[in-house]
């Protein structure tokens, strides 16, 4: 693939794209996705809605504090000029970013992405023992972080990353103060719609890190596929949720979207699902994005009045349960917008909203995007028969100097994500588990996420993973990690209780032989349950 002239002074990224026999198909059928050769995507994102607007459009809310569009420009400008103008950013540089969701994280994401540089998403719990290969593998420039959650990355840095830290009031080095003494009007750099602006850490539990890389397109284009055609927000829409930014899912949702579409977005640091609930009935909230946990947990705590004024939530992530989704709907008349993504894919593009929605199906193909059920020599597969999820559209899976794994995630010019769906008649795709999720015992298939969903229709299950461990003779048994709801006993009687239920809602055979509680599942941070840890008898968060 012939790229464009880049803007980008500095040429690590582009040197460590994977060859171009490795990339994805990639397709732009959609008028909207036929971007200019040359595109700033944060100047888009900002400009166009002051444009529309004006600039005293509310744009950024915390509890405590609200922000117009431009005063993020405004912002955005001025660290622009610190970062260039005092520490001789140049376009190309990367910059790691670390911060939990508020105002000043999305102005030092806007900020390097118009000054050329490329961004390193991060989370803010990340250790320093995380944050080293990371650190590693992108090499950046510079970091910025919010002072409260400078120590590890540091630590991580060492003396080879100068940390630059923002939002402690008072301290003439910290960013927010350098930047207040800055004139603004910063000039958007001239990038390349081609050229790497963002590298996303794979939110992958094991084994040395992964980052996707992005482009300027790529940004605008999960906007204007997922969000223009399945989310369809409006102007006066407020977005919350609790996705970190730092992950592809949050910096979606909860960035990218809402200042498409010129809505403003309510950031929240850290919600419990009560507290969330809380938030979006004070803040008059309209869009939620978050995991399916915390729907059910919402739901669990009787606060489902709170979301009465919500018209849109987005669940993704993990797999949401027919039965959650069902639940929720009773007690809301709000039907949760499912779909897939991925941070190789930077979106969801898989999905389905109002009518089009069918209980338990993740959805149909986004507009923009095309999908295909594989066998294992990537030939297609007919519609019910289950086999492996493949995908193309205006985005995929670039991985930074890392052939091996570009070559298993890209193959035949498809994006193979790891999971097992099957595509029905319609167009609707179902899934059946992660590829590593399907359980063989004694010959027969068992897809984790059916036993998992029997589970939950229980009353006395708050959640549960199943996972196959080895069995000498069944070759592998299913077993069930369940937490139980508050003051429910955990003991032989309930387990078998447990196991019978199973038996009496899906096959016999699909039946968990085996029965662990636990006070809590270990998740990752965005929320993703690792059942690497499970298998592996790790269980302990």
């Amino acid at each position: 693939m012939q790229l464009s002239p880049s803007a980008h002074h500095d040429t690590y990224c582009r040197d460590h794209l994977p060859p171009a026999d490795q990339w994805p198909e990639f397709h732009f059928d959609l008028p909207e996705l036929r971007y200019p050769e040359r595109l700033n995507c944060a100047e888009v994102l900002l400009a166009e809605t002051i444009r529309r607007f004006g600039p005293d459009r509310p744009c950024l809310r915390t509890p405590t504090e609200s922000w117009t569009y431009g005063d993020l420009r405004r912002h955005t400008d001025r660290i622009a000029q610190v970062l260039t103008e005092d520490l001789g950013l140049v376009p190309g540089n990367r910059v790691l970013l670390r911060g939990p969701n508020t105002p000043w994280v999305v102005a030092c994401w806007l900020t390097v992405v118009k000054a050329g540089g490329v961004v390193v998403t991060t989370v803010p719990l990340l250790r320093a023992g995380e944050l080293t290969p990371l650190i590693e593998l992108t090499r950046p420039s510079l970091a910025l972080c919010d002072h409260r959650y400078a120590d590890d990355l540091r630590t991580a840095a060492g003396d080879g990353l100068p940390v630059l830290c923002f939002g402690a009031d008072g301290d003439p080095d910290d960013l927010t103060t350098r930047a207040a003494t800055k004139s603004g009007g910063f000039t958007a750099v001239d990038t390349a719609a081609d050229d790497v602006v963002l590298l996303g850490p794979t939110s992958g539990t094991t084994g040395r890190p992964k980052a996707t890389m992005h482009f300027h397109r790529d940004v605008l284009a999960s906007a204007d596929t997922f969000s223009l055609h399945v989310l369809r927000p409006t102007p006066d829409d407020v977005f919350t949720g609790t996705p970190p930014l730092g992950f592809t899912f949050g910096l979606g949702g909860l960035v990218v979207f809402p200042l498409r579409a010129g809505a403003s977005t309510l950031l929240l640091e850290r919600a419990t699902p009560g507290e969330l609930a809380d938030a979006v009935a004070e803040h008059g909230a309209t869009v939620l994005f978050t995991a399916p946990t915390a729907y059910k947990a919402i739901l669990a705590a009787g606060r489902e009045d709170a979301l009465k004024g919500i018209r849109r939530c987005v669940s993704a992530g993990e797999h949401l349960p027919v039965t959650v989704w069902e639940e929720f709907e009773r007690a809301t008349g709000v039907r949760i917008i499912d779909g897939i993504g991925g941070t190789e894919m930077l979106h969801i593009f898989i999905s389905a909203a109002d009518e089009g929605i069918r209980p338990g199906a993740t959805g149909r193909v986004v507009p923009g995007f095309r999908a295909a059920i594989m066998d294992l020599d990537g030939n297609p597969l007919p519609n019910g028969v289950p086999g492996r999820l493949a995908v193309q559209g205006p985005t995929g899976c670039r991985y930074l100097a890392d052939d091996d794994r570009q070559r298993v995630f890209v193959q035949h010019g498809w994006n193979i994500t790891g999971d097992t769906y099957l595509r029905d008649a319609d167009g609707y795709f179902w899934f059946q588990a992660r590829n590593d999720d399907m359980i063989i015992s004694s010959g027969y298939n068992i897809a984790a996420p059916e036993v998992e969903q029997a589970l939950l229709a229980h009353p006395d299950v708050a959640e549960t993973a199943v996972v196959g461990v080895p069995h000498a003779e069944r070759g592998a048994i299913v077993k069930a990690f369940v937490v139980l709801r508050e003051g429910v006993p955990s003991d032989d009687a309930k387990a078998t209780e447990l196991q019978t239920f199973v038996k009496d809602t899906i096959a016999p055979y699909k039946y968990p032989r085996a029965v662990t509680f636990l006070p809590e599942l270990p998740k990752t941070l965005n929320g993703k349950i690792q059942r690497y840890r499970l298998r592996s008898g790790r269980q302990a968060p």
